[in-house]
């Protein structure tokens, strides 16, 4: 309640506070920038509240409390003012346009869906072009498919149509829990929304048997090393056993002989490994190469 009364208290100082004239306008941002005067501040500001509370009306739609997003836009006209620089000549009124703009539209993007959107700046575009591009397509191209309107749209914007299309469900629907209860207990099967997405996962018996393949073929692998040399192991198991496998100068200096040396040394191992595991286990031969 305290938050409404200060809003409501804002809105009605920024109705009253007069308009600046340029001159006037810079005397008072030159006096904040050269000695953090915070009249001038605050002078500066109140005057801008109208900019703040204009630009706020036209983000309605997206169903969020005017009273935040005048605060949003207040903390983007003060940034506005800690940034700028009268010395460039250029209305304060126009600089700071961008900044409450840009602020109003963070906070949109960051409340308006659980779902995290918009992280890009084409994504920005497109989350607060999409309605006004389609609306105005539609009354060019009167009857078109969303399909052709999506393709126009992703190139105007710089994005793809799968992305329009993403977009356009997301805005034409609330979010919902996936915890949402759908069916009917008493008339058939019920359960919740998520019972209905379809996972990318394997199946728990194919899972299963990856793992148990995973590890008869390890078994079938530590069996066919003890056929190798103890030199022989080491270069295997530090070459090709290892996240990161050594290189060949590298052992070849560990073991005191050339890279050239390891090389035969390794293909001489892989060679007497691939022999040991055909012996022992004939099923093996799908995964040897």
């Amino acid at each position: 309640m305290s938050r409404q009364i200060a809003n409501n208290s804002l809105v009605r100082a920024a109705m009253k506070a007069p308009y600046l004239q340029r001159e006037h306008e810079h005397a008072l941002t030159v006096r904040w920038k050269e000695r953090q005067d915070q009249e001038a501040l605050h002078e500066v500001v109140v005057a801008h509240m109208r900019l703040v509370i204009s630009m706020a009306a036209k983000f309605r739609r997206y169903g969020l409390p005017m009273s935040e997003l005048i605060q949003e836009g207040h903390v983007g006209l003060l940034e506005a003012a800690a940034r700028f620089d009268p010395g460039r000549g250029v209305r304060f009124s126009t600089y700071a346009a961008w900044w409450i703009r840009a602020s109003m539209q963070d906070f949109i993007l960051r409340n308006w869906s659980i779902v995290r959107g918009g992280t890009s700046s084409s994504q920005k575009a497109l989350f607060f072009g999409l309605r006004r591009l389609r609306a105005k397509l539609a009354r060019l191209v009167p009857g078109a498919p969303d399909r052709v309107l999506f393709d126009r749209i992703a190139s105007t914007i710089g994005v793809s149509s799968a992305d329009v299309a993403l977009m356009d469900a997301r805005l034409s629907a609330p979010d919902q829990s996936l915890n949402t209860p759908v069916g009917d207990r008493d008339d058939g099967p019920s359960g919740e929304r998520q019972d209905l997405l379809v996972s990318d996962a394997p199946l728990q018996d194919q899972t299963v048997g990856g793992t148990i393949d995973g590890e008869r073929r390890s078994r079938w692998l530590r069996e066919a090393m003890e056929f190798l040399d103890p030199r022989e192991r080491e270069i295997i198991e530090r070459r090709r056993l290892r996240e990161s496998g050594a290189t060949l100068e590298s052992l070849g200096d560990r073991l005191g002989v050339s890279k050239e040396r390891v090389r035969q040394i390794e293909n001489r191992a892989l060679a007497k490994l691939k022999i040991a595991l055909l012996e022992r286990h004939p099923d093996a031969a799908p995964f040897v190469t």
